[in-house]
């Protein structure tokens, strides 16, 4: 008796992905009055640690109390772990592992929109944090000189590009877009949830290692939750983006797919004919006279006798043939010799 082999899991799981829709129905955000209030508010706390760290207000002595508390140096045994913590904030690493992700779910479910929509806000993210970077060009802790103060406007100065943090604002747009793109609302809550945590460790570690300001990981945090909030009004444009692409690609199979031209031959190129005029017209010629007496008709041959076809007889051995001998004779004729049966003339008698 033959069995079926067992399925495994790996088999199982290939097979539930297999009856998941060619292109499914995907909720896409969309800039309600909720997220609209959210936005604001969330600018509106932006705005007020710019405001406060240019006025060096309380928050920027909190931030060099922090600084001077040293917290590498207090906790030691952690700074290994952080170490390799705080690349989950680097933009290259975070990218590729994002993308991967986002690129799989494109090929599954036939969109472009999850790999559109990150780099929509991948680029969102360098254009707003790399201009207020540098535009407002304030020294991280390694390079602060003066105790108290606010540590801005030192373009000149290395490392005077880490006001907002990078890494704060990285890690919450890198991972807080796969809650974004999640499709099913118990999994936009659970990757929020996780996009949160490990945005708000990454910023601390940061502290921790002493390469950023308390009030650069919160300006990194309001930054990177603007651009979140923000994507659904780009959502017309990706959705744009996506209809270009596709159309590029079925024009370019369908160029692909079209058969050779077959290639024409010669074609001839029509001569224009002057008309002649009357004097260069030909005279026309004469018809040529029918004589009245008709040509003589020879006399049809006539026509040869059917001979009718005769089957051979039997085989008959050489020796009971009839001879057949030939009429006439087979040399050549003499103007001498005299033919059998006719009477030879007397010859004359010569003697005397």
């Amino acid at each position: 008796m033959r069995t079926e082999p067992k399925p495994s899991r790996l088999d199982r799981i290939f097979a539930r992905l297999d009856r998941e829709p060619e292109r499914p129905v995907l909720d896409v955000p969309r800039m309600t009055r909720h997220r609209v209030v959210l936005f604001g508010a969330t600018l509106a706390f932006y705005l007020t640690i710019v405001l406060a760290v240019v006025l060096t207000s309380w928050l920027v002595r909190f931030d060099w109390q922090a600084m001077l508390f040293r917290p590498y140096q207090q906790w030691p045994e952690i700074h290994a772990f952080l170490d390799y913590w705080v690349v989950l904030g680097q933009r290259g690493p975070t990218a590729v592992m994002v993308s991967a992700w986002l690129g799989w779910r494109s090929w599954r479910q036939h969109t472009l929109r999850p790999l559109l929509a990150f780099g929509a806000a991948v680029l969102l993210l360098n254009v707003t944090v790399a201009a207020v970077k540098y535009g407002l060009g304030r020294s991280g802790p390694h390079y602060a000189t003066d105790i108290g103060s606010n540590e801005m406007w030192n373009w000149l100065q290395a490392g005077s590009d880490i006001f907002p943090s990078g890494h704060t604002a990285n890690a919450v747009v890198t991972w807080g877009i796969l809650a974004y793109l999640a499709s099913t609302p118990a999994a936009r809550r659970w990757l929020s949830a996780l996009s949160a945590v490990v945005s708000l460790s990454v910023g601390l570690t940061t502290v921790y290692l002493g390469t950023h300001w308390l009030s650069d990981v919160m300006l990194g945090w309001a930054a990177g939750l603007l651009i979140l909030l923000a994507l659904p009004w780009f959502e017309p444009l990706v959705a744009r983006a996506e209809t270009e692409i596709f159309t590029l690609r079925d024009r370019w199979r369908s160029r692909a797919a079209a058969p050779a031209p077959v290639p024409a031959g010669p074609v001839e190129v029509p001569v224009a004919l002057k008309p002649r005029t009357p004097a260069q017209e030909e005279p026309a010629a004469t018809p040529e006279p029918v004589s009245a007496a008709p040509e003589p008709v020879s006399a049809a041959r006539a026509p040869k006798a059917a001979t009718a076809y005769l089957a051979p007889g039997p085989h008959t051995a050489r020796s009971d043939r009839t001879p057949v001998t030939p009429v006439g004779s087979r040399r050549p004729p003499q103007a001498d010799r005299v033919a059998r049966g006719t009477a030879t003339p007397a010859r004359p008698v010569t003697g005397g």
